[in-house]
């Protein structure tokens, strides 16, 4: 029997998000019934909203969650009800190309539930990122239900469901940073400090903050930043060399994704370095280099992809760490609000007010 719960559903591009019934079904063979208990306010929310990522409208927003299994279906062995969960957006479906070479965190067919989410109406609803968790219940499939240690606040605990595993993967995995490193990130919101968390965790020797907000470079140092650069007043690239001997950074992570951060990561690096983006562009948006300086310049060129990470190896880990003092997951929450918050919460996230505004359910 379907069970009735409020949601924020954004029914058109560029409309503000209403907060509506909607119908969530009892699970079935593969799925679990979650009732969350909390949501991080991300970016990839509002792109949603505005239409940037797709225009399967309505849209069922929410997707940095973490809540309690209420029910599970036939065939869930693995998970129970009460079991505390952090929802992932990628769930290794085990059989696609890339999970067979042994590749599982860049799985090509994902698995999310097989049954739709609904309006009063019948009108199916597109889940953000296969999940959307602005909502007192969700339908997912098991596999994005990962189990952690239920000693974490949901609150903190929901936001490693996107931004701080895109973040720390994106040094931790993707970047592969070590030992002696030297690394800049730029764009210093939940992605990018938990990217210099990552790193700093990782054994950097210098990381260095470039933002254009002082509010984000002080955050940046308290996330292990060892410099910040202002970059409103600042050529960043040459701050960065100054910074690292004339050479550049060994590693830079683009947690902003714009034509010109991405321009000013490449060149940042060291020869032979390192550039990784995590902020997720527009689709409009291109970027020109010339060819010699790609082959010139060397090193690596990367994309990452929710930090490269398996779900069900990395969330407990992250847990782990910070229950352990090791990566403070609640200096993330700016402050958490109701359904009805979103709105204002998207416009503090336009004005870089905010690391995280959390939905509390």
């Amino acid at each position: 029997m379907p069970h009735e719960v409020r949601a924020a559903v954004a029914v058109a591009p560029g409309a503000p998000v209403e907060v509506l019934p909607i119908l969530v079904p009892d699970p079935g063979p593969g799925e679990v019934l979650v009732s969350v208990q909390a949501c991080g306010v991300c970016h990839t929310d509002l792109h949603h909203r505005e239409g940037a990522v797709g225009d399967a409208f309505p849209y069922l927003l929410g997707h940095e969650a973490a809540g309690v299994v209420e029910a599970a279906g036939p065939d869930v062995t693995d998970l129970a009800p009460g079991d505390f969960v952090v929802l992932a957006w990628r769930a290794p479906c085990g059989r696609c190309r890339s999970c067979r070479r042994g590749r599982p965190w860049y799985c090509f067919d994902s698995r999310h539930a097989a049954q739709p989410m609904t309006l009063r109406d019948g009108t199916p609803l597109a889940p953000a990122l296969g999940i959307g968790a602005f909502a007192e219940k969700t339908l997912v499939a098991a596999g994005q239900a990962v189990k952690v240690d239920p000693a974490a606040r949901p609150e903190a605990a929901g936001l490693i469901g996107c931004g701080v595993m895109a973040g720390y993967g994106a040094a931790v995995h993707t970047g592969g940073v070590g030992s002696g490193d030297t690394v800049a990130v730029i764009g210093c919101g939940g992605v990018g400090n938990a990217a210099i968390a990552g790193a700093s965790r990782a054994g950097a020797r210098r990381v260095i903050a470039v933002d254009i907000d002082d509010r984000k470079l002080d955050a940046a140092e308290r996330f292990g930043a060892t410099d910040t650069v202002n970059s409103r007043g600042t050529d960043p690239v040459e701050a960065v060399r100054a910074l690292t001997s004339g050479f550049g950074a060994d590693v830079v992570i683009d947690a902003v994704g714009r034509p010109e951060t991405y321009l000013q990561a490449f060149s940042m690096r060291d020869l032979a370095g390192t550039l990784v983006q995590v902020g997720v562009p527009e689709p409009d948006m291109r970027v020109e280099l010339p060819l010699a300086d790609l082959f010139g310049r060397g090193g690596a060129l990367k994309a990452s992809w929710y930090g490269d990470c398996l779900p069900s190896r990395d969330f407990p880990v992250l847990i782990d760490l910070h229950l352990s003092g090791k990566l403070d997951l609640e200096r993330f929450v700016t402050e958490t609000i109701g359904l009805t918050g979103i709105e204002p919460a998207f416009a503090k996230m336009r004005r870089g007010e905010v690391l995280r505004s959390v939905v509390v359910l």
